[in-house]
């Protein structure tokens, strides 16, 4: 890997859109030996079993739920040595739990810290993905809770966006159920098409992935690997406790206003969701 994964341009470009907007961008880490397909094999052999999700992902409708996710009877080795055609997705979760995986995820990260940490303060619960996916490969409608910065190595594939703040497409109730436990995926409608905003990655590219924005993949004709870097903030976890608080007045049958979205805050439920829970947790104790 070069000294720095990014230019200065990249490095500019990012805080033009950083955080709300995604945004194309260049990387210099494509060729990392990290990332290369046999380095990601012997990784998956060294990762705990609940750090590895892999299932079928080629003609999947764009409104699927999770549990509605196909296999196809190959365990993950075999996934990954037919990766080529065996029509499948394999994530790798939580990499940085290996340490030379977390070295890179902390060099890469620490470069773009002077854009984020004065718009939405320390990084918080760094965590790293890799997405090993057969050609045609969909992943569904869905929205991520933090920060997401994915870098293109191998293949390549579009990522469709649409605004985080659109109701229709991932409403209030939605949020709560997930920040209680409950699926991402979101359905679909197709009149939701025209709203979205595509781009396309290559290798050396990357994308910054705004927080909440509902989104979805599709992989083009070879296969594609792909390296996902996330982060949180004091903000995003105030406001998925703020989702937490609105829950339990929905059940009071009162209808909370919606969490607000950055840069207005939501720290007076979320402290209300926290009393609550240590409160019941002293309870419980009794």
């Amino acid at each position: 890997m070069d000294s720095q994964p990014f230019t200065s341009d990249t490095i500019d470009a990012l805080a033009a859109a950083y955080p709300l907007a995604p945004r194309h961008l260049q990387h210099r880490i494509a060729d990392h030996p990290l990332l290369q397909l046999d380095a990601l094999a012997a990784l998956a052999r060294r990762l705990r079993p609940e750090s590895i999700e892999f299932n079928a992902a080629t003609d999947l409708p764009l409104g699927i739920s999770n549990d509605e996710t196909p296999y196809t009877g190959l365990d993950v080795h075999e996934t990954i040595d037919r990766i080529e055609s065996c029509g499948s997705w394999v994530l790798l979760k939580t990499i940085d739990q290996d340490p030379a995986y977390a070295q890179l995820m902390h060099d890469v990260l620490g470069a773009i810290e002077p854009v984020v940490e004065p718009r939405t303060g320390a990084m918080m619960r760094l965590e790293g993905f890799i997405f090993i996916s057969s050609p045609q490969v969909v992943t569904p409608l869905h929205f991520d809770p933090d920060y997401n910065m994915l870098f293109q190595a191998r293949g390549s594939k579009t990522m469709t966006f649409f605004p985080a703040g659109d109701k229709e497409m991932i409403s209030d109730r939605f949020f709560e159920q997930y920040f209680n436990g409950g699926p991402r995926n979101l359905p679909w409608q197709e009149e939701w098409a025209e709203r979205g905003q595509p781009i396309t990655v290559t290798p050396g590219e990357a994308i910054y992935v705004p927080i909440l924005g509902p989104h979805w993949v599709k992989v083009h004709d070879e296969v594609s690997v792909s390296l996902s870097l996330t982060w949180r903030s004091e903000w995003s976890f105030h406001h998925a406790d703020a989702c937490r608080f609105n829950s339990r007045l929905r059940k009071l049958g009162l209808r909370p206003s919606s969490p607000q979205l950055y840069p207005a805050d939501n720290r007076l439920k979320s402290y209300s969701q926290r009393a609550l829970v240590r409160a019941e947790r002293m309870m419980g104790r009794g």
